[in-house]
């Protein structure tokens, strides 16, 4: 495995960690402003971080949403130049108002390195899967 597959898995997985944390600053940090995200429970097309952490908000706000835990597997990394790609599967556990509820998912983050070396994130993709 490359240094730069080995630096895609620690930002991943610090993604992640930041995530299941619920450590909402340290988490948005990790997305460049012109990040885009797509979620399969989330009808909107968010086309910058700040329409995501709206929507963050909104959540919080009036669903009472906080990420309890996220479990993230069968990580894999993947670089092409200056891009790239985290791809996982994870579960979630979410606390809203209407209690706690569980996700199974799959999971794409894409990462582009900044001029001083960085790896910031620039789309996530988030989709539902059925683990068999």
């Amino acid at each position: 495995m490359s240094t730069d597959q080995e630096q895609i898995l620690r930002v991943g997985t610090y993604v992640i960690e930041r995530f299941a944390a619920h450590d909402v600053a340290g988490y948005f940090a990790c997305f460049a402003p012109e990040a885009t995200f797509i979620f399969h429970n989330e009808s909107t097309f968010m086309s910058s971080r700040a329409a995501y952490e709206a929507v963050w908000q909104r959540w919080e706000r009036e669903d009472g949403f906080r990420v309890l835990e996220c479990r993230s597997f069968d990580q894999r990394a993947k670089v092409m130049g200056d891009v790239g790609i985290f791809t996982h599967q994870l579960v979630t556990r979410l606390g809203t108002n209407s209690g706690e509820q569980e996700s199974a998912e799959r999971e794409t983050i894409i990462f582009q390195r900044q001029p001083g070396g960085e790896w910031l994130a620039v789309h996530e993709h988030l989709s539902p899967y059925n683990f068999k």
